[in-house]
């Protein structure tokens, strides 16, 4: 009976480890401040833990708005080529707050994740641009691409930038999520994409997919850059995000893309 009892016990210790490494490898998800705000609907039952906490992001009054507002508007750092393609907004270089890009358009010819109709707008010349991308996408590789989250105001980064600095405090915040004002997002010209493969998820995983190797190599040639590429963070203030593309144009595109360099490096030598 006492070797009996034993082996019971070591297999339950077995089970209970093995579940134990199963939830950790589950955490390499990550999700940036992609699409969340009180209007975010999930996308259906893959999406991680970070997902599921914009339900609570969103709320304007929440205590912690006052501890970090003073954070989100260097007004000495406003940019002022803001409806230029090339324009860069990064941790030193702040768009206004009351900034909305002229010439928004609703993305109707790209599947789309979300139903908030905010993070399906993009500025016309980058919603041409994304179509072209994710049509000769479909043709070469077979593959189907999904635009997940593009416009964003600053308004809706306030909400998501509180809730990442109240869930996950500011260090690791800051280095996933922009502080309004600080987010490529709000011009118009950025979106993240993702696929099936991933689960429509924005995860580091996507860089070593078809579909985001494709990215990396081919996006120029419409107009975008993947903004923060591996190996770059120190540059770019943030982590490896391969589903991140940017629209500049396809000249500048393809001059940042060919000399390897992030687009802080190469239009101010950061």
């Amino acid at each position: 009976m006492k070797i009996f009892l034993l082996v019971c016990l070591i297999l339950v210790l077995v089970f209970i480890n093995a579940c134990g490494d199963r939830g950790t490898k589950d955490n390499n998800i990550v999700i940036k401040d992609s699409d969340r705000d009180t209007n975010n609907v999930n996308v259906g039952s893959n999406d991680n833990k970070d997902d599921n906490e914009n339900e609570v992001v969103g709320s304007n009054d929440s205590k912690d708005d006052e501890a970090v507002v003073e954070t989100f508007l260097d007004e000495n750092n406003v940019v002022t080529n803001v409806e230029s393609i090339e324009v860069v907004v990064n941790k030193q270089r702040n768009l206004d707050e009351k900034y909305v890009p002229e010439d928004l358009v609703t993305l109707t010819d790209v599947p789309t994740c979300l139903a908030n109709p905010e993070v399906n707008q993009l500025k016309k010349e980058a919603a041409d641009a994304l179509t072209d991308l994710f049509e000769k996408a479909k043709e070469e590789l077979d593959i189907q691409l999904y635009a997940r989250s593009g416009y964003r105001s600053y308004n809706t980064q306030v909400s998501l930038y509180n809730g990442y600095v109240t869930n996950h405090g500011q260090e690791a915040a800051d280095t996933f999520s922009a502080k309004p004002g600080q987010s490529e997002h709000q011009t118009g010209l950025a979106m993240d994409i993702t696929s099936e493969t991933v689960n429509l998820q924005l995860t580091e995983d996507f860089g070593d997919t078809d579909e985001g190797k494709w990215i990396n190599e081919n996006s120029y040639k419409y107009g975008f850059i993947v903004r923060y590429p591996k190996g770059k963070e120190s540059i770019t203030g943030y982590m490896y995000e391969p589903w991140h593309i940017r629209y500049i144009g396809k000249e500048l595109a393809k001059k940042v893309y060919e000399s390897e360099l992030t687009l802080d490096e190469y239009l101010f030598g950061e």
